[in-house]
């Protein structure tokens, strides 16, 4: 069986959403970042760079990192063709969930929710949360133009694990109601309309 350590709410959400829509068996091990869960030696021993998602494969290996989590996925059940099946395709969707994860996240998010991180001066808080909410709007703005360039709906063709990604950046602007492009709450509100999105959400505690 897989095992899945997650943070309800966290970019580990959307992980979440690929399991359940690979309809994958796997037991939920919830990580409580504000008490410190992800610094203990028992998850260290896991993922020694104490991040989350992490999932636990079945031959018993720990493989950490949006990117690599749902890439993995992607390739082990094609079936699913949650990545395109051409190289150039295949590409778009690294690209878009580097940006999210590398920028709109690691970058933008994390001055917003983790601001004491940058901080020097108490005087500059202000400052270095408005330069948060400025990269995630900028990053938004982006992916807007590119699903506005195809007329909307979701990134590529088909749901995939890009659209994963941009979801949980979606829903971290939806719930600290951070003014979203159109085009994203249009993708935001296509992938709440989801099954096993609305699903996840649930079971996470959150109301849809």
């Amino acid at each position: 069986m897989l095992h899945f350590h997650m943070t309800p709410g966290s970019c580990s959400t959307g992980i979440h959403i690929l399991l359940e829509e690979l309809d994958l068996l796997f037991a939920v091990h919830i990580v409580n970042l504000p008490k410190g869960d992800n610094t203990k030696p028992d998850f260290l021993a896991i993922n020694p760079k104490g991040t989350i998602p992490v999932l636990v494969r079945e031959d018993g290996t720990a493989l950490a990192e949006f990117q690599a989590i749902a890439w993995w996925l992607a390739l082990t059940y094609p079936k699913a063709k949650l990545l395109p099946e051409d190289p150039g395709g295949q590409a778009d969707v690294l690209e878009i969930m580097s940006h999210v994860v590398g920028t709109i996240h690691m970058q933008g998010y994390t001055r917003i929710f983790t601001t004491d991180r940058y901080l020097f001066r108490e005087e500059d808080r202000q400052a270095i949360e408005d330069q948060g909410k400025r990269i995630v709007q900028t990053g938004l703005g982006i992916l807007a133009k590119r699903l506005e360039a195809k007329g909307g709906g979701l990134l590529l063709d088909h749901f995939t694990i890009a659209d994963a990604a941009l979801f949980y950046v979606e829903f971290w602007a939806d719930r600290i109601n951070l003014k979203m492009p159109d085009a994203c709450r249009a993708h935001y509100d296509l992938m709440v309309s989801r099954p096993k999105v609305r699903q996840v959400l649930l079971e996470e505690g959150y109301r849809v």
